[in-house]
């Protein structure tokens, strides 16, 4: 479990292989203190640590995981939203995040609101239920707010407000129009569309 709050942003060190990968990332985090076999979230993902060194760790992140997140666009020097998982007794300052992505959004709008940035992401109405006005949702392992909520027939379309701490902390930073983004809805919204699904 993690909560959403990026405590570093690492960096694509190397990417292996041709259908499984195993990525290097660099990071901030004090790797002495990590165990192989460890759950870190990466962009949102949940990886197990494979291997360490002083300061980089790396994972294996399956094909099949590549087809349903923003991984396989990952190069050498893509930045990382890192976050070590939860441990009992500490502060949930996010929200909770299994760091199993949903969906993959495409970034529709990223531009400047006064001091913060307004984004606008766009899923597949299909899923767009799951996404409700001042809810909670995941975006590339970042706990934010929904600010607001557009259906159409084929697209929901949701926005956010990254507040300038949110910016230098994560790697939105570097973020464009276009860019594709890992999505984890609130799971609590899972459970309330099953129980209607079932009726």
């Amino acid at each position: 479990m993690f909560t959403g709050i990026i405590t570093d942003v690492g960096t694509v060190r190397s990417i292996e292989g041709d259908s499984d990968l195993r990525i290097a990332i660099t990071t901030g985090f004090d790797t002495s203190t990590i165990d192989i076999g460890a759950s870190i979230a990466c962009s949102g993902v949940c990886l197990t640590v494979v291997d360490k060194g002083e300061d980089w760790f790396s994972a294996d992140v399956s094909n099949a995981s590549l087809q349903v997140t923003n991984l396989s666009g990952w190069k050498k020097g893509s930045l990382v939203n890192l976050e070590r998982a939860l441990k009992l007794g500490e502060e949930l300052g996010g929200h909770i995040v299994t760091g199993h992505v949903d969906a993959v959004g495409n970034i529709e709008t990223f531009k400047p609101s006064g001091d913060s940035m307004l984004l606008e992401i766009a899923v597949s109405a299909d899923i767009g239920k799951h996404i409700a006005q001042k809810g909670s949702v995941t975006v590339d392992g970042v706990s934010l707010t929904v600010n607001d909520v557009t259906d159409t027939d084929t697209t929901t379309v949701f926005s956010l407000n990254i507040i300038p701490h949110t910016q230098d902390a994560t790697a939105f930073r570097t973020n464009v129009v276009g860019d594709k983004m890992n999505i984890e809805f609130d799971i609590l919204a899972r459970y309330v569309a099953r129980l209607q699904e079932r009726g």
